[in-house]
């Protein structure tokens, strides 16, 4: 695959996660305490493509700037968002295991932003536990849901 094709589908994963998170917001799903963002959904893709890495990663990026999100989230989630795509990837062997990393990585980043850029006065056990049902909806639930339908259609990556 040429180089212009790998970067259109990249900048098409970005562009539906920028859409899937906007969607999320006008619901107030997208940040926060308690959130599920229809976009992490898209984390289960580098099983299928490693192009879907910076095509999630840019996405991301560009949905916590466009959402509102203070310069560290926009670094720090994106950056938990990027791992997850990475390990997802040298996961991809079994869907099962390739959904744990953005679950895992965003559970874990992502308290320590909203307590400390934020200032979210919880427990920190607790916005984990929160973020970490958020993500495992949207990653878990709604990532396997989205593997299936894709796994018929293999030939669209």
């Amino acid at each position: 695959m040429n180089k212009t094709k790998r970067l259109s589908r990249a900048a098409i994963i970005a562009a539906i996660y920028v859409c899937l998170t906007l969607i999320s917001a006008a619901f107030g799903m997208s940040s926060g305490v308690i959130q599920v963002r229809l976009s992490e959904a898209l984390t289960i893709l580098p099983v299928f493509t490693p192009y879907a890495i910076p095509g999630i990663f840019v996405g991301c990026v560009i949905s916590n700037i466009v959402t509102g999100c203070a310069m560290w989230d926009v670094v720090f989630g994106s950056l938990a968002t990027l791992l997850g795509g990475i390990f997802t990837y040298l996961f991809r062997k079994n869907k099962y295991i390739a959904v744990i990393p953005p679950i895992f990585f965003n559970t874990l980043i992502v308290p320590f932003v909203l307590v400390n850029v934020y200032g979210v006065q919880d427990a920190l056990w607790f916005i984990m536990l929160t973020v970490g049902i958020g993500e495992l909806i949207s990653c878990g639930i709604l990532g396997l849901l989205l593997h299936r339908i894709l796994s018929k259609h293999q030939n669209i990556f």
